[in-house]
């Protein structure tokens, strides 16, 4: 990281430029070895009090004081795209999740949109905000607190990070609140027609002089033996039925197990987008390329609907599936994390 200007450390950000993202140098706590430097980069979310709050990528909001500033700089929004991946802006890709993802309720709140869904996931029943909510922030938190007691729910918003046009400055202001960053999650894109060819290969690798290719039923409809796969569908309630259905083009896949499916999976085909979701594989069935095949059989489907870009979203503690992902080409294009004010309840994922 390079900050030096004819030979000398610079500090060239001001408290103008809130909101713009920058590279940071600065010395460690005092307590550790003295000259030690650390680099930050991130959003810079507020300086006052004479401390710098930086938002990094990960949702994480590091705290400098002024003093301790060595060297800083703005720096262009975002790293530069990989080759081959479609362009994607943060909000068009968020309201494409959203459609692919719908609550059973939902509540406008200026350009924030509340959502509920009986406690089934997170990005069900949480808050997407997408600008102003039309209150001052703790009035917009006091309604969105409400909205959710009234249903019985705990209160959750979902802010991205790490790309341009995320809303970092919201994730400190929520963080200074004592809201809890309960989990994280990357949203990953890749070109649909490179992840189907990936995805196919990786399945034709696994059965290679291991028996036949896996069968992979698709279908327009959820049934009993898929969601007895699905870990996240505790029973198939109305709640559930509905936000897994729901969606402009939705198609499910299963491979044929002893009891329930070996493997499932789901995508929903929104104009040039093909969102993946609900991959699950029976433990015992593992490192057979079944994951593989659920993922090749739906991007085949989406490609024949017209679909020529993929998304998807996997926690980030989720290392196999991220590995998987990976694999097919899917890189990261920003993360979000549901923020909530309280106590953590288990039951609600995803």
């Amino acid at each position: 990281m390079e900050f030096t200007m004819s030979g000398r450390h610079e500090v060239r950000i001001t408290t103008d430029d809130v909101g713009k993202r920058v590279s940071v140098r600065s010395l460690t706590d005092p307590g550790e070895r003295a000259g030690r430097f650390t680099d930050t980069v991130g959003v810079l979310t507020s300086w006052t009090h004479d401390v710098v709050h930086i938002t990094r990528r990960d949702g994480e909001t590091v705290r400098i004081p002024a003093t301790r500033l060595v060297a800083a700089k703005v720096v262009p929004p975002t790293p530069a795209r990989r080759r081959g991946l479609p362009a994607a802006g943060y909000r068009e890709l968020a309201l494409v999740a959203a459609r692919g993802w719908p609550p059973v309720e939902s509540e406008r709140l200026g350009d924030w949109t509340l959502r509920a869904s009986g406690g089934f996931t997170r990005r069900a029943n949480s808050v997407l905000p997408l600008g102003d909510p039309g209150l001052p922030l703790d009035a917009a938190l006091d309604h969105v607190t409400a909205w959710y007691a009234r249903r019985g729910l705990p209160a959750h918003l979902q802010v991205a990070t790490g790309a341009e046009g995320t809303d970092e400055p919201l994730a400190a202001a929520l963080d200074e609140r004592g809201w809890r960053r309960e989990v994280s999650a990357e949203v990953r894109i890749a070109g649909l027609a490179p992840a189907a060819d990936a995805a196919q290969e990786a399945h034709a690798g696994h059965t290679a002089g291991q028996g036949a290719a896996a069968a992979v039923a698709l279908s327009r409809t959820v049934d009993a033996a898929w969601l007895a796969r699905y870990r996240r569908s505790r029973a198939a309630s109305p709640e559930v039925t509905s936000v897994l259905g729901g969606g402009p083009s939705v198609w499910f896949a299963s491979v044929p197990g002893e009891g329930a499916p070996a493997a499932v999976g789901r995508c929903v085909v929104d104009g040039r987008w093909a969102g993946f979701a609900a991959v699950e594989v029976d433990p015992a069935r593992r490192r057979e390329g079944l994951a593989s095949a659920v993922m090749a059989a739906l991007a085949r489907q989406a490609l024949a609907e017209g679909a020529s870009a993929a998304y998807l979203q996997v926690e980030s503690d989720n290392e196999p599936a991220l590995a998987l992902y990976e694999r097919l080409g899917f890189a990261p294009h920003h993360r979000y994390h549901h923020y909530r004010p309280d106590h953590h309840d288990p039951a609600q994922q995803g």
